[in-house]
C-alpha cells in the first residue's frame, strides 16, 4: 500500500474516535470564537516535538508560508463554526466535503505546475468524493444565498489550508513545519482577547462535566490531534497531484464512524442508542462500497 495512503486512513480513524467522544459529551451550538481561541492554544502542544525536531528559523519564504497558513487555517475553523451555528451539522459537513477537494483539485494547478492524474486515479477520486457526499448527508439539502455563501468560503479556506500546507512542507521538514505553524496560531489567536465581547466569551465558565465525561472529551481532544498529526503528515508526503485524493478520502473518516456508532449502539446501548433505519443502513452501505471501490483503485 502507498505509504501515505495509509497514513490518510490511521488519520481518519483518529479523527472518527474523535467525533464519537465529542458526540457523547457536547450537545447544543458552538461558540466559534471560543472554539477557535482554544484550538489555537492546544496547538501549543506541538511545542513538544521540538527535542525530536531539527528546530530552526525557517527560511523568509517557508516563514511567509507558514504565517499564511495559520491565518487562513483560523478563518476556515472560524467560518465553519459559525455555518455549524447557523445550519444543521450534517449539511454544513457535506456541503465541505463535497466542495473541498474540488478547490483542492483546481487550486494545485494555481499554485503548482500543473500535475497529472493518471485516469484511473481521477475516476477514483470521482468515485470516492460521491462515497463521502452520500454517507455525510442525512437530509436533502435546502440550499440559500447565506448558506452557500458561508459554506463554500469556509470549504475554501481549507482547501487553501492544503495547498499552504503543502508549501510549508516543501520549505522546511515536517515537525519544524509544525511546531512553527502551532506558534503563529497561538499568537493570531491571542489577538481575539482584545475585544470585550470575544474576551467574555472566551474567558466565560465552560460547560460543568464530571469526571467520567471530562476523560471522555480530554480522550477526545487527544484522539483529535492525533488525526490533525498524521492528516499533516500525510500533506507532507504525498505527491502534489494527490492532494485532492488525501481530502476526498475523508469519506473513511464517516465508514469509521458509522461502525463505531453501528458496535457501540448494539453492544452498548447505555453508552449511546442510536435508531437507524433501514433507509440511514443503506445509504452506508452504498456509500462503504463506493469509498471501497476508491481505494481498491488507488491501492491495485
Amino acid at each position: 500500500m502507498i505509504y501515505w495512503l495509509l497514513v490518510t486512513i490511521l488519520a481518519y480513524l483518529f479523527f472518527a474516535i474523535a467525533s464519537f467522544g465529542d458526540k457523547l459529551v457536547l450537545a447544543g451550538k458552538p461558540k466559534p470564537i471560543s472554539y477557535t481561541f482554544y484550538m489555537g492554544v492546544f496547538g501549543l502542544l506541538a511545542l513538544l516535538f521540538i527535542p525530536f525536531a531539527n528546530f530552526s528559523l525557517p527560511g523568509a519564504a517557508g516563514l511567509g508560508w507558514i504565517i499564511l497558513d495559520a491565518f487562513i487555517h483560523i478563518l476556515g475553523i472560524y467560518t465553519m463554526y459559525i455555518a455549524l451555528k447557523k445550519f444543521e451539522v450534517s449539511k454544513v459537513i457535506a456541503t465541505i466535503g463535497a466542495t473541498q477537494p474540488i478547490f483542492i483539485f483546481i487550486l494545485t494547478w494555481v499554485f503548482f505546475e500543473p500535475k497529472t492524474l493518471p485516469v484511473a486515479d481521477i475516476f477514483a477520486f470521482i468515485i470516492l468524493v460521491l462515497g463521502s457526499l452520500i454517507i455525510s448527508i442525512d437530509r436533502n439539502i435546502e440550499t440559500t444565498g447565506k448558506y452557500l455563501a458561508i459554506t463554500l468560503f469556509s470549504s475554501l479556506m481549507f482547501a487553501f489550508d492544503y495547498i499552504f500546507l503543502k508549501q510549508v512542507f516543501l520549505s522546511t521538514s515536517f515537525l519544524n513545519g509544525i511546531i512553527w505553524l502551532s506558534i503563529f496560531l497561538f499568537l493570531l489567536v491571542m489577538f481575539l482577547l482584545i475585544r470585550k465581547k470575544y474576551r467574555e466569551e472566551i474567558l466565560s465558565k465552560p460547560m460543568a462535566f464530571d469526571r467520567k465525561t471530562d476523560a471522555a472529551f480530554l480522550l477526545a481532544q487527544v484522539f483529535g490531534g492525533m488525526g490533525n498529526l498524521f492528516q499533516n503528515f500525510a500533506i507532507s508526503l504525498v505527491p502534489v497531484a494527490f492532494l485532492a485524493i488525501v481530502n476526498s478520502l475523508k469519506g473513511i473518516q464517516y465508514v469509521f464512524l458509522f461502525l463505531i456508532t453501528l458496535f457501540i449502539s448494539l453492544f452498548f446501548p447505555k453508552v449511546l442508542k442510536e435508531e437507524l433505519s433501514k433507509k440511514i443502513i443503506f445509504q452506508k452501505i452504498i456509500s462503504i462500497v463506493l469509498i471501497g471501490a476508491g481505494l481498491a483503485i488507488l491501492i491495485l
